[in-house]
């Protein structure tokens, strides 16, 4: 990662006096900082950097996204800090998790993801947001205005399909965005794009059993309060997380929203179709595409014992996926710990060695994989980890691995909103293996006479 005298330098040269006065008042009162600091001292469970860390609080280095105050693996959760909000004289309630611009990412403990400004190509997929000041206190942070938010009241329905559990029989999202609600806002008049879920809406008591005031992955909501003379603990709020890879490397992050109604369900994410239209169906390219690629799996091996299980019939099967998630559900949080989530692969992470730590993107294009039945057959949909050498099997080997029913390996045009948290064992840095001519990646060539 660049070290904190580059991300000062990149601050001073990137961020515009007045872009910095609307980010700091959209953003969590710098009191809300030294919480976060003080929680992150909390004991921890040290481990060995080559092995996985499924239990306790993981150690602060392993945190990606720098705002987050814990990660509680025992719950299968990460705390980050939670912001007001209003939507039509109403309180919404929201997460930062990306920036497109590095200054701003960087005072504000978010994941840097450039490729977001790209987003700004489909405006209608960027809600422009307005300020508002606070008149309670002095040192309250200025409070966003949202064009559209979600509607938390649907109930969550999952029923596994039959003979095999994907696809499900019935999927109903429990969280449905109205017509202008998009997770992705920029401040009217400036152009820096943030990542900004809304995970919550009214002033509580908020339900965090069945989830109809609060997104599917809300385990709990800690209101802001003193901590003593001139100190203030800001609000916060538990999510559960997801076990997935990049580099061969386990890595956990978080899920908010997708395109496509059924992959919502699965993700306990908000549906939100608009996203769709988000630059650019099947790209990844850092010069027009908003995107990056993650690499789900429908038919993958089942099995919480089975270190080669993966993919969405093992979430359903496996992870408890048609149940409410709540830290009263031990059953479903020792699963998801025993990897019993679907385990996708993702395309980029951001401690990648350059250029590709500037290609992350918290918006993922699903690349879903189909395992044809010879590779069932002989056992050979084994779990992948890797994305390049998950894609010259795709290229290579077409009679074991499709898209669905047989169709070419591709994107599906489905998004999911998806920002990455921590590492568990060793950081991601080098991808396991690099594309060579003939792999699915490499679909550009330069016309030589």
């Amino acid at each position: 990662m660049r070290s904190s005298r580059n991300r000062r330098r990149w601050l001073a040269g990137t961020v515009a006096v007045g872009t910095a006065v609307a980010v700091a008042a959209a953003t969590p009162a710098l009191a809300g900082r030294g919480q976060h600091r003080a929680n992150a001292g909390s004991s921890s469970a040290h481990d060995d950097r080559g092995s996985v860390q499924t239990s306790g609080i993981l150690p602060r280095e392993k945190y990606i996204l720098r705002n987050t105050v814990r990660v509680n693996l025992d719950h299968h959760s990460a705390t980050v800090p939670l912001h007001k909000g209003t939507f039509g004289g109403k309180t919404v309630w929201y997460i930062l998790t990306e920036a497109s611009d590095a200054g701003a990412a960087d005072v504000l403990g978010l994941n840097f993801a450039p490729k977001l400004a790209n987003l700004l190509q489909t405006p209608q997929v960027v809600q422009d947001v307005t300020l508002s000041t606070p008149t309670t206190s002095r040192f309250a942070s200025a409070i966003v205005n949202f064009q559209g938010i979600p509607d938390f009241t649907p109930t969550r329905v999952l029923k596994a399909g039959s003979p095999h559990a994907f696809p499900p029989a019935v999927a109903q999202p429990g969280a449905v965005g109205d017509a202008h609600y998009s997770p992705f806002i920029r401040i009217k008049g400036t152009s820096i794009v943030y990542n900004a879920p809304i995970v919550a809406v009214g002033d509580g008591p908020f339900d965090v059993t069945h989830h109809t005031n609060t997104g599917d992955r809300v385990l709990a909501v800690h209101p802001a309060r003193p901590a003593g003379p001139g100190q203030f603990y800001g609000a916060s709020v538990e999510l559960l997380i997801i076990n997935g890879f990049d580099s061969a490397k386990p890595i956990i992050y978080l899920s908010t929203e997708s395109s496509d109604a059924a992959t919502a369900v699965l993700e306990r994410a908000t549906f939100v179709p608009l996203l769709a239209k988000s630059a650019y169906a099947g790209g990844d390219d850092f010069f027009g595409s908003g995107r990056e690629r993650i690499f789900p799996f429908t038919n993958g091996q089942t099995g919480l014992n089975n270190p080669q299980a993966q993919g969405l019939t093992h979430l359903i099967v496996d992870g408890h996926a048609s149940e409410d998630a709540s830290l009263a559900n031990t059953g479903l949080i020792r699963a998801l710990q025993r990897n019993g989530d679907a385990l996708n692969v993702q395309g980029d992470f951001p401690t990648l060695n350059a250029p590709r730590q500037a290609a992350y993107s918290p918006l993922w294009d699903a690349t879903f994989g189909q395992w044809t039945d010879k590779a069932v057959r002989q056992g050979l949909n084994t779990r992948q980890t890797d994305e390049f050498a998950l894609l010259h099997l795709a290229a290579s080997r077409p009679d074991l691995l499709t898209g669905p029913m047989g169709a070419p390996y591709g994107s599906t045009n489905v998004l999911i909103n998806c920002p990455v948290i921590a590492f568990t064992a060793a950081e991601p840095r080098d991808d396991t293996r690099t594309p060579a001519a003939g792999d699915a990646v490499d679909t550009f060539r330069a016309y030589q006479p």
